[in-house]
């Protein structure tokens, strides 16, 4: 079992960044492949992105490559997510997920959620 909790969030102009932080406990951190994935009001939940546990794999949505960054921490049990040039598109509660496997680009992949933190892009 791990415990996921996201942070870094706030309201932000179009064309600025956030750094969201997702800080992991129980579990030995540097097992799971981390994701973020992010959720509008009204829509479903989609991928943002992901990174393998050694941090040498990641995977992007082509609606974020080349302005969000995913990393990781082991040594900290935290990831990462990095959001520059951000786009009011970009609008939503933003969630770290975990799971023991591989990327995955799916929610159903993962096993474990943090509650969220909301990102509001303004134009």
């Amino acid at each position: 079992q791990v415990q996921l909790v996201e942070s870094g969030g706030g309201l932000v102009q179009a064309g600025g960044s956030l750094r969201l932080s997702c800080a992991a406990s129980g579990r030995t951190f540097n097992n799971y492949v981390m994701g973020w994935f992010r959720q509008a009001p009204g829509k479903e939940r989609e991928f943002v992105a992901a990174i393998t546990w050694s941090g040498r794999s990641t995977d992007y949505a082509d609606s974020v490559k080349g302005r969000f960054t995913i990393s990781r921490d082991n040594a900290k049990n935290t990831g990462y997510l990095q959001m520059n040039s951000l786009k009011p598109e970009d609008t939503a509660v933003y969630y770290c997920a975990a799971n023991t496997r591989a990327i995955g680009i799916t929610p159903s992949g993962y096993n474990y959620w943090g509650q969220g933190t909301q990102v509001t892009v303004s134009s």
